[in-house]
């Protein structure tokens, strides 16, 4: 399941975490997003024993997006140990996802 992160939830759901995390930066109007969408929400009922999956609205969230410096989406940064650990910018298939989580996170 993909959780909606905010600036109000952020610290407990990321920072504070036990298990590496993915966020996906996104704005409904962006057609990339759109199209990633569904993967990013398969891969999180996929393995949700093993990840935190969030999503980030740009729109809705304008300081997130700030604080992490997103000039592009989709975006998705990785954490692990409350640290930022990787960021990506652009459409990613499913298996470059899976692919950035095992070279990321060894997992």
């Amino acid at each position: 399941m993909v959780k909606k992160i905010t600036s109000t939830n952020f610290a407990n759901t990321v920072v504070n975490s036990d298990k590496p995390v993915v966020l996906d930066f996104f704005a409904e109007w962006c057609g990339p997003c759109r199209q990633m969408a569904p993967l990013f929400e398969e891969l999180s009922n996929e393995l949700s024993g093993s990840y935190i999956f969030g999503k980030i609205d740009i729109e809705e969230d304008r300081a997130l997006a700030v604080n992490h410096g997103i000039s592009s989406i989709p975006t998705l940064i990785f954490y692990k140990g409350g640290k930022q650990v990787g960021a990506v910018s652009g459409f990613l298939s499913k298996q470059e996802i899976k692919a950035k989580l095992t070279s990321i996170f060894g997992q």
